[in-house]
């Protein structure tokens, strides 16, 4: 079985597009982890009346990636064999490119395959740049950057195998590049599945002070990784600076209680 995850929180005018997308392909279940929305994102999930599609529905907003977690863990107990991430929020016309990564790793036996969303040099600004910066730094110290040049999969589409699953702990996949880094400890396949820009996903845009937090996040993500990695304690600090952006927002609590109650179903 195949299952899709994707994360939403006030999409009511996008989610729509993503669930269509993925309908048009070779996916067994669509879980849809919804979180503190306020909107009519669940109202426009529930107009599709597929039976195909599923929603884990909190309340309370879980903080960012965490709803990648909760879903990796729900897949995985309904029995998944591959996992594929993608955003509630990509309206982009990415459904040939989904379908090719989905073949990709499948064909190629991966155990993770990434999207590379810049085949060619982004625009220079200054969030960019660090964004950048510090997934080069990470890539180029664990030498994921001979396989995968600077992608990751906290951006853009990704997919991963049961195997995956079945050694990295579910906490982790709220935390992207750890997720990585621990595959490529783990000797797991890791490789570009398909080349989407970053233009062409279709994000939504919000404001400059999200944009600084995402960078924030994204950067004290990898240095994070970094430190796992090394086998060190894990750290946010590059240069006597705390990289924690959206960081203090992830619900671990409701992360962990999901857990349980996951597990207690399963018995």
């Amino acid at each position: 079985m195949i299952a899709a995850v994707v994360p939403a929180q006030n999409e009511e005018k996008r989610i729509g597009v993503v669930l269509h997308q993925l309908l048009n392909l070779k996916v067994d279940k669509i879980i849809v982890v919804l979180n503190g929305s306020y909107d009519n994102t669940l109202r426009e999930i529930q107009s599709f009346k597929s039976s195909r599609i599923e929603v884990i529905h909190f309340k309370d907003p879980l903080g960012i990636d965490v709803p990648r977690a909760v879903g990796a863990k729900y897949a995985y107990k309904r029995g998944a064999r591959h996992v594929l991430f993608v955003d509630g929020d990509m309206v982009g016309n990415i459904g040939y490119e989904l379908n090719l990564l989905m073949e990709n790793c499948l064909k190629n036996n991966l155990d993770l395959a990434l999207t590379n969303c810049y085949p060619t040099a982004p625009q220079p600004c200054y969030l960019t740049k660090i964004i950048i910066y510090f997934r080069q730094l990470l890539n180029q110290e664990t030498g994921l950057i001979d396989m995968i040049d600077i992608s990751t999969p906290s951006h853009g589409p990704h997919m991963i195998s049961r195997g995956m699953l079945e050694i990295i702990p579910y906490k982790d996949f709220a935390v992207p590049p750890i997720e990585m880094v621990l595959a490529l400890k783990q000797g797991l396949n890791i490789a570009i599945g398909v080349e989407i820009p970053h233009t062409r996903l279709g994000s939504s845009i919000k404001n400059v002070k999200h944009s600084q937090m995402i960078a924030q996040t994204i950067a004290g993500d990898c240095l994070e990784a970094l430190c796992v990695f090394r086998g060190e304690p894990r750290s946010r600090k590059y240069h006597g600076m705390d990289y924690i952006g959206y960081h203090n927002t992830r619900r671990w609590d409701l992360l962990e209680v999901f857990f349980i109650e996951v597990d207690f179903m399963n018995r």
